[in-house]
């Protein structure tokens, strides 16, 4: 069961991760909203502990741009704010449960377990493009009834292309998405792997729009 908690409090982060550790989670951490979305979208979590007031991106811009993305992890939100509006503010921005600080690791591993069992009862976690099967949590991939070995860098802009829903991604969103944007990769890397992707996806397309970006297409 693995978990990601995005907390910037490095006391209650710590507490919180060795606490749902002990219960028997495998825990990831990250400290700010813009990092811990990316890490979210990366995939392969049971459900994600979220803090509301964050550097980068707040909980609420998280989690509405985790579904807006078509991620169906279970959310469980971490608040100080405990008024009927902010409730309804979380719950309508995408998440799936609320606590209210200070909260036990006993009440958090329990919520968390009732969301996973929840989660569990949904719809598949499989994108399906024409003849590609991709599985979010177990990060497999196939075209027709063949497995495709991606890399893991191949993965990743595998990943964030099927999560934009078949809009296109621009290039310097891919970079900056897969490579991060202090990375100082050279674009000439990002025709690499896409040529790579063309080569392991046929006949699924890794169409070019011309000036606006990329997009898997359907065929």
């Amino acid at each position: 069961m693995r978990v990601l908690v995005i907390e910037d409090d490095d006391a209650i982060r710590s507490v919180v991760e060795r606490g749902l550790r002990a219960e028997g989670f495998d825990v990831d951490t990250c400290a700010d909203g813009s990092a811990g979305l990316w890490k979210a979208l990366e995939g392969g979590y049971a459900a994600i502990v979220l803090d509301l007031l964050l550097p980068g991106l707040n909980g609420y811009s998280v989690c509405t741009r985790l579904r807006e993305e078509g991620d169906t992890t279970p959310i469980l939100v971490l608040t100080a704010k405990s008024g009927e509006f902010d409730q309804i503010d979380l719950l309508d921005s995408g998440a799936d449960d609320f606590l209210t600080k200070p909260a036990s690791i006993a009440v958090i591993a329990a919520r968390l377990r009732v969301l996973m069992r929840r989660s569990s009862a949904m719809a598949s976690n499989v994108i399906l493009r024409g003849d590609l099967h991709y599985d979010l949590g177990r990060r497999e991939c196939a075209v027709g009834s063949a497995p495709v070995t991606l890399t893991s860098r191949e993965d990743q802009l595998l990943r964030r292309l099927l999560l934009a829903n078949g809009a296109c991604v621009s290039r310097q969103e891919l970079l900056d998405d897969v490579w991060g944007p202090d990375s100082g990769v050279d674009a000439s890397n990002l025709d690499i792997y896409l040529r790579r992707l063309r080569e392991k996806l046929a006949p699924v397309m890794v169409e070019n729009v011309r000036g606006l970006g990329y997009r898997i297409g359907a065929r």
